[in-house]
């Protein structure tokens, strides 16, 4: 039996051993390790999620500016004060796009909903922790200890609220968050509709703190916003004042409702070109590894004419066969990219 490759960690030998230590540092855009806690205010991009998006290497990629008609949508997205619709591939860069904006503009830390088939609007907006509001209020009626005559749960609704991503991008600032509601053709039908009012609008009410807000000190209450600190909503409304800066992206896997049209900005974007490519693997490896990966590059646009692929995948092969230089380097590159509409 010939000897495993010397890049192999895991040899499958069923023989303990310390080979975990041989293990190099993770790929930039999986480097968990020096995440931090969000800032007041979330004014920095505190927990790495730039560098993992834009790539540690970004200012190699300086030289490389999007497309003329994708700045122009952009900044009429800006100007407009309305919510960018990004299509395209998987991997085209849709949500990379909020994050670049929010930093070349210094807009903090992007503010991120995943959507998914159960996604509500509500999901987006607040969570009310019901139950645990009133287990806290039979626990202090009960006597606990700590509780104080006079103070307790049902005066301190705010504890119990917390803002959803969509929510917080809504909170009174000077100056626009930057919101990316990702994949928002994997919801069920009602959700693009349920948006309209609010994307609109600028503003929704928290019929919780509506109701109380006549018992509540000069109507304000505290609740945690979606970065993890204390916001005071006033009157049990949440209004902007700076419309924040959303961008909506779609694999065109659905059409969406033409009055959600109606108030988005639409960018289409194309399939990447070669330049696109070796300035992606550029900011997030580096110029060598985007010269050595240059055969690969070539070899993913050449697939993608025909074959559904994704560039995180070409990430993904050019790390790994720079980082090991197996002997198999081009079998494995393929064994990384593979088509992702092949039948299942």
């Amino acid at each position: 039996m010939s000897e495993p490759s010397e890049w192999l960690i895991y040899r499958g030998a069923g023989e303990p051993h310390e080979g975990i230590g041989r293990l190099p540092s993770p790929p930039p855009w999986r480097d968990f390790a020096n995440r931090a806690g969000p800032p007041p205010g979330g004014a920095e991009e505190a927990d790495g999620s730039a560098d993992r998006r834009l790539g540690s290497h970004r200012h190699l990629a300086e030289l490389h500016r999007p497309g003329a008609e994708e700045l122009e949508m952009i900044n009429a997205a800006l100007y407009l004060r309305r919510p960018l619709l990004v299509t395209g591939s998987p991997g085209a860069g849709k949500s990379t796009l909020a994050h670049s904006v929010a930093h070349e503009l210094g807009l903090g830390k992007v503010l991120r909903w995943p959507v998914v088939s159960r996604s509500t609007l509500l999901d987006g907006l607040y969570r009310y922790d019901a139950i645990a509001r009133l287990q806290d209020v039979q626990i202090a009626a009960h006597g606990a200890a700590g509780a104080q005559a006079g103070e307790g749960p049902a005066d301190d609704i705010g504890s119990y609220i917390r803002l959803g991503p969509l929510g917080t991008a809504l909170l009174p600032s000077d100056r626009p968050r930057v919101l990316l509601i990702d994949e928002l053709d994997k919801s069920d039908i009602d959700l693009p509709n349920d948006l309209l009012n609010v994307l609109e609008e600028g503003e929704f009410a928290i019929p919780e703190l509506e109701r109380i807000s006549d018992r509540l000190p000069d109507g304000e209450a505290r609740v945690l916003d979606d970065d993890g600190n204390k916001a005071v909503i006033r009157g049990g409304r949440v209004q902007c004042t700076s419309f924040p800066f959303v961008v909506l992206t779609s694999n065109g896997e659905r059409d969406f409702p033409a009055p959600l049209m109606r108030r988005c900005i639409h960018l289409e974007l194309g399939r990447p070109d070669h330049q696109r490519l070796a300035t992606f693997v550029r900011a997030h490896l580096g110029d060598e590894a985007a010269r050595s990966g240059d055969d690969l590059i070539s070899h993913f646009l050449e697939r993608s004419r025909g074959e559904l692929l994704a560039t995180d995948q070409l990430l993904n092969a050019v790390y790994l066969t720079d980082v090991t230089a197996p002997s198999g380097r081009d079998r494995l590159a393929d064994l990384l990219i593979q088509r992702l509409d092949r039948p299942r």
